[in-house]
């Protein structure tokens, strides 16, 4: 009995998906949207002329939020979700991932803030080289499940 349930399941969703061959009937919006990925990565740093603990070594798993939008395609699609986790992955994440940041970073005190705005310039370059149509709109860096810092495109003046 379970067998012809199933059966009878699935021929619907056939038929449906067979319909659904004829991309010239669909309706696709040439709009602007954005999307929005997630990251996490462990690092340790201390801050320099800092009066406080974080003058020390620690770490941190930073999470950050990445939202970045583009002009839907023919199909109905902006940028492949699966593109953005490889650029950011390539050009932000795995270069941090497990490093001590005043050594892998450009000098600079390794502020959350001073880090999303390198992360900012580093993702929005490898964006644009890979479609020029993408761009970089919103980053958020956890430092702690609490203590966030965030930056614009507007803020970056662009």
């Amino acid at each position: 009995m379970s067998e012809k349930v199933s059966q009878d399941f699935a021929a619907p969703f056939v038929f449906k998906q067979a319909q659904e061959s004829a991309p010239s009937s669909l309706r696709y919006h040439l709009r602007r949207v954005t999307i929005t990925k997630e990251f996490t990565f462990d690092a340790a740093h201390h801050l320099y002329a800092y009066q406080g603990k974080c003058a020390n070594l620690h770490g941190h798993t930073y999470r950050l939020i990445v939202s970045v939008s583009d002009v839907l395609d023919e199909i109905g699609l902006a940028i492949d979700f699966g593109d953005v986790k490889t650029l950011v992955k390539t050009h932000v994440v795995d270069r941090l991932d497990h490093t001590y940041l005043n050594e892998v970073l450009p000098p600079m005190n390794t502020t959350a803030e001073n880090m999303i705005v390198w992360m900012f310039e580093e993702i929005e370059q490898a964006l644009h080289a890979f479609r020029d149509t993408a761009r970089v709109e919103r980053l958020t860096l956890y430092e702690t499940p609490t203590s966030s810092v965030e930056i614009t495109r507007q803020e970056m003046g662009l």
